[in-house]
């Protein structure tokens, strides 16, 4: 290579390495333009839309107020330039001046007006310090999005500060792509627009199927019809994930309302009617610790549902040991007798609470870890209470497992279960077990109510809506079984939500019981039967 050359080659390589400088705003030639006819309006109003994508942020603070003054009549044009009426400055220069005697209002007409508007709403998105006046300003943008200027929702969500905000600006910023007039813009819009794939999406992309493009353009329909298969690709994977986390969901909900009742079911024989209500206790009691919070410890007012988790089991245990020993202990060889007796229990909380705290929903705060969650895919969203609520379920499952497998009371209950007589005669106190297991199921249903609280409407008459799938729950399972209950569970739970979709709420029920009754005539014991009563 000749020596004259490298210089040459450097000095080429320099000048297309070094980013190309915007022109600076001419402010006077501009101020000009606002005050001139309607076509040189119309240009400034361009020249301010253009500030808004590509001008500095001093530049695009200066040209803030004019679009809006324009469309206001806030803008006095005279022989010196123009003045800001309502601030008292000059429109160039910002300094303070009156407008002179004979100065002008300019007027803008139907079709600057328009254009006024849009760059009035792209200078405040851009400029603006307040988020709730960027947001309006968005909400103008969107009403127009095949007008918003290129660049500037890309430029805009760069620096927006606010996650949320950004993320309304990035689609927007695909929509106004797609209606680009450029068919290659259009063309990765819809590849971006299919990287997420949702139900909004899918009604975006199929609205360019009536698009003159569609079918004048070979290449632009076949993108078309690859980001549509895409999206219903992903809704149809997002509604698998959604009925198999709504199904876990239910099955945790049922597997907490059933477990207490399947150890007093399965231990003592008692059809425990109040068990519902018990649930329902518990939940009154995490409002109770909540409000407590607000006035001792607001600081600590987040954690209430960790706090509560003591108290309402105690307060449900509480309660059900007075049951057992003031009521039940003396009807166990009278089935029906103490039927009744828990039904008039369950009467007696329903309406004591409603004397109480009325019958109105009781409001709970949301605490930030049960509150939003994730899109996974389509419309698919990982939702954390539901999340809390399966969780809870499983250190509760984690905890009664331990409690009657590893403990003395544990062995003791589940010797009483298959064979109290026998249990008796070797010195086991069935009577104490009697009581501290009807203590430990109603403890159970306290923490039910409690996980409930941030899924579910808590009033007085919440616990009946949660006893007749417990039951179904206890005996589809096998009576007193822990592995039967979580077993009965899943399959309740998915069955219910897999259906309830197609044929409605009270269909599902409905088929789900048939669909017990019809297992149980071919096993009577359940799934998961316990030995002792199988003889």
């Amino acid at each position: 290579m000749k020596s004259w050359r490298l210089p040459l080659l450097l000095v080429s390589v320099l000048l297309l390495a070094t980013p190309a400088v915007a022109e600076p705003l001419d402010r006077t030639s501009l101020i000009a333009a606002l005050c001139g006819g309607a076509g040189q309006m119309g240009e400034g109003a361009s020249t301010l839309i253009a500030t808004a994508v590509s001008g500095s942020a001093e530049e695009r603070a200066w040209a803030a107020p004019l679009a809006r003054a324009v469309l206001d009549r806030d803008l006095a044009c005279d022989t010196s330039g123009a003045v800001l009426v309502q601030s008292g400055v000059d429109a160039v220069s910002r300094t303070p001046r009156e407008a002179g005697e004979k100065a002008r209002k300019p007027l803008a007409s139907l079709k600057n007006r328009a254009t006024f508007e849009l760059a009035d709403a792209a200078l405040a998105l851009r400029s603006a310090p307040d988020i709730a006046a960027r947001a309006a300003a968005l909400k103008t943008l969107e009403r127009r999005p095949a007008n918003v200027p290129e660049g500037l929702l890309e430029v805009a969500a760069a620096s927006e500060p606010d996650a949320g905000l950004r993320e309304q600006i990035d689609t927007l910023a695909q929509t106004a792509a797609l209606n680009s007039s450029d068919p290659a813009a259009r063309i990765r819009a819809l590849s971006r627009v299919a990287d997420t794939p949702s139900r909004r999406a899918l009604t975006k992309v199929s609205a360019l199927t009536k698009d003159p493009a569609y079918t004048a353009n070979a290449e632009f329909r076949q993108a078309v019809d690859a980001a549509t298969a895409r999206i219903e690709r992903g809704i149809a994977i997002g509604d698998v994930l959604a009925t198999l986390y709504n199904g876990l969901s239910f099955a945790s909900i049922l597997f907490m309302a059933a477990i207490g009742l399947a150890i007093i079911f399965g231990l003592m024989g008692v059809i425990n009617l109040a068990q519902g209500e018990l649930i329902m206790i518990g939940a009154y009691v995490t409002w109770l610790v909540q409000q407590g919070l607000r006035y001792a410890a607001p600081s600590l007012l987040d954690w209430y549902l960790i706090i509560a988790i003591p108290v309402a089991f105690l307060v449900t245990a509480a309660i059900g040991i007075a049951i057992e020993a003031a009521l039940l202990r003396h009807l166990y060889k009278r089935p029906l007798m103490s039927l009744l007796a828990t039904w008039a229990v369950s009467l007696f909380l329903i309406n004591l609470v409603r004397v109480i705290f009325g019958t109105q929903n009781m409001q709970f705060e949301t605490p930030f870890y049960v509150s939003g969650g994730v899109p996974v895919i389509g419309d698919f969203i990982f939702t954390w209470n539901r999340m809390f609520a399966i969780g809870f379920a499983v250190v509760t499952l984690a905890l009664t497992w331990a409690i009657v497998r590893k403990t003395p009371l544990g062995l003791n209950i589940r010797a009483v279960t298959q064979n109290r007589d026998m249990a008796a005669c070797i010195g086991i106190p069935t009577r104490r077990v009697d009581m501290m297991a009807f203590g430990l199921g109603s403890g159970l249903a306290g923490l039910a109510g409690l996980a409930l609280s941030p899924i579910y409407s808590v009033n007085p008459q919440m616990g009946q809506n949660f006893i007749i799938d417990s039951f179904m729950v206890v005996v589809l399972g096998g009576v007193g079984t822990i592995a039967g209950t979580v077993v009965a569970a899943l399959g309740i739970g998915q069955i219910n939500v897999l259906i309830e979709p197609l044929w409605g709420a009270v269909a599902a029920k409905v088929i789900v019981l048939l669909m017990i009754i019809a297992f149980l005539q071919w096993r009577p014991e359940g799934l998961f039967a316990v030995k002792g009563r199988r003889k």
